[in-house]
């Protein structure tokens, strides 16, 4: 009897460690499908040349307009510019979080890949005489490393002065305000809506689906949106707070999607 009682607490014992351990790694596969089609679906990539493609026929339109000041594009980098799903899919394979120092790790490699109709752009920009600038919440110290990853990609304006990176806050406005001084932004390419202005900042409980309506005529005209399904400031209004555990996060997740029932 002892025996076998000892056989049946080893394989609880045994079930649970299993059951603690596939729960520990499935904290970061929420980010699995997303991540993939991102990586492998021909659909993102069409995505990508149809947004660059309506933003380089913009900027010759805008190029043929005469403005008091010179002109300006604005482009985000992450997922706008430069590829970073190697970074999201190195979060699912170490079952990781992110934080601020496993990002580094990733920056300084200077790796990431151009995203489809990116470096066209820019270089188009360049042939017309618009100034290209680079907004970013990446880090300051994160400068050397991006500039040579988008130099060595051929990328036109990687220099310094054209590099507007986060320094104390995450709102974009004061730095393309700065922008608005001298030149006449004509375009902003982003995947994110605080990408294009301020107004986007405070979403409210619709998720910014209003604000979209509202300014729905900026889009495929000033505003050029790319896709980016695995991260983004549309989590903010399903989080609410970053105080949370992953089992609080995958409940959210849970609550907030919306079935036929």
């Amino acid at each position: 009897m002892k025996r076998i009682a000892l056989l049946l607490a080893t394989a609880l014992l045994f079930t649970a460690g299993c059951k603690n351990k596939a729960k520990q790694q499935t904290d970061q596969d929420h980010l699995l499908y997303a991540t993939l089609w991102f990586q492998s679906s021909p659909e993102n990539k069409a995505l990508y040349h149809q947004g660059y493609n309506i933003a380089m026929m913009r900027l010759a339109q805008f190029a043929a307009i005469k403005t008091e000041k010179p002109k300006a594009a604005i482009v985000d980098i992450d997922e706008t510019m430069l590829d970073n799903s190697p970074f999201q899919a190195q979060e699912i394979i170490d079952n990781k979080e992110f934080t601020t120092e496993f990002w580094n790790e990733w920056t300084k490699l200077a790796k990431a890949k151009a995203l489809p109709g990116a470096i066209e752009f820019s270089k188009m920009c360049d042939s017309l005489g618009i100034t290209l600038f680079y907004i970013s919440n990446r880090k300051t110290n994160e400068a050397e490393a991006t500039i040579r990853n988008l130099d060595s990609l051929g990328f036109a304006f990687a220099k310094p002065e054209n590099f507007l990176l986060k320094e104390n806050e995450s709102s974009k406005k004061a730095r393309r305000d700065k922008i608005a001084e001298q030149y006449e932004i004509v375009i902003l390419v982003g995947d994110n809506l605080c990408d294009f202005s301020e107004v986007f900042e405070s979403r409210g409980d619709d998720w910014g689906v209003s604000l979209v309506e509202q300014y729905k005529n900026e889009f495929g005209n000033r505003y050029i949106i790319l896709p980016n399904p695995m991260y983004g400031d549309w989590e903010k209004t399903l989080y609410k707070t970053r105080d949370l555990t992953p089992e609080q996060r995958d409940s959210l997740r849970k609550q907030a999607i919306k079935g036929f029932r």
